[in-house]
């Protein structure tokens, strides 16, 4: 199984929680963990020790300082490293076939196997929209991006990745092209990008199975006439994504699954101080 991030140094902390979730739920497989970076994380070393110890193999990927995503939007909330995901297979070795991106906010409760393994065809990416918990949301995207033939507006957060379909299709200047074009028309860059140009060739899956909304737990409840509740999700969901600002590591989340968080986070701490 190959896993791909994005992350800056603010993340080090949080993947190893993101990886120690994934090995815990996903024991069968051998892992590769790709981790796209602007330059090499302070924490190089630390992580690929802990990758060892969990029987992963970690993989550096640094971008440097020529990549096209310079005069793409960034803030201290959306940095340069998330745009990396949308050219992934061109710093990726050529024989890899496919890669799962998970987002470093992201618990993995249940096995990947059944995502990782699923059939892509010729679609770019498999990925999970929200739709049903945004439907108006969800049409404003559609008519702001251009996009009227996708299924809906996919989280960027989780993406199966078609490698050797991206290779042939995707063109670094139609990225370029379309930031220069709608670069004031970005609110969430990368994944505005993603749909904006990619969004038809998506192949989706459930959100409440691989992209769970943890801030949206009691839509889930209402949309599923009450059976995606707490003991449901902890039995069939294999993805929490703690989206939005509000993060399970700050002080003071109050978010219904934190203490999940916070229990698999503490339980990763003490196995990796173990070692």
């Amino acid at each position: 199984m190959h896993l791909l991030f994005a992350i800056d140094d603010r993340f080090s902390e949080q993947l190893k929680t993101t990886l120690y979730s994934i090995r815990q739920h996903t024991p069968k497989r051998a892992i590769n963990v790709y981790v796209l970076q602007e330059q090499a994380l302070l924490k190089t070393e630390e992580l690929q020790f802990f990758c060892k110890q969990f029987d992963m193999q970690y993989h550096p990927v640094v971008i440097g300082s020529g990549s096209i995503f310079k005069e793409a939007p960034v803030s201290d909330r959306y940095p340069e490293s998330i745009y990396y995901r949308l050219l992934a297979q061109n710093y990726l070795p050529k024989s890899l076939e496919r890669i799962l991106y998970l987002d470093a906010d992201i618990l993995c409760i249940n096995d990947l196997t059944p995502l990782y393994e699923l059939p892509l065809g010729e679609a770019l990416y498999a990925a999970a929209s929200h739709a049903k918990l945004t439907e108006v949301t969800n049409v404003l995207n559609k008519v702001r991006l251009g996009n009227y033939e996708s299924e809906g507006y996919f989280n960027s957060g989780v993406l199966l990745m078609n490698l050797q379909q991206l290779r042939t299709e995707v063109k670094e200047a139609e990225i370029a092209a379309f930031i220069k074009k709608n670069q004031l028309n970005l609110f969430l860059p990368d994944q505005d990008i993603l749909n904006g140009l990619y969004g038809d060739r998506i192949l989706a899956v459930p959100d409440h199975i691989y992209n769970y909304d943890v801030r949206k737990n009691r839509t889930y409840e209402t949309i599923s006439f009450g059976e995606w509740r707490l003991d449901w999700v902890i039995e069939h969901t294999a993805l929490l994504h703690f989206c939005g600002k509000e993060k399970p590591w700050q002080k003071g989340y109050r978010g219904r699954f934190g203490a999940l968080y916070k229990y698999i986070d503490r339980a990763r701490r003490k196995a990796e101080n173990a070692l």
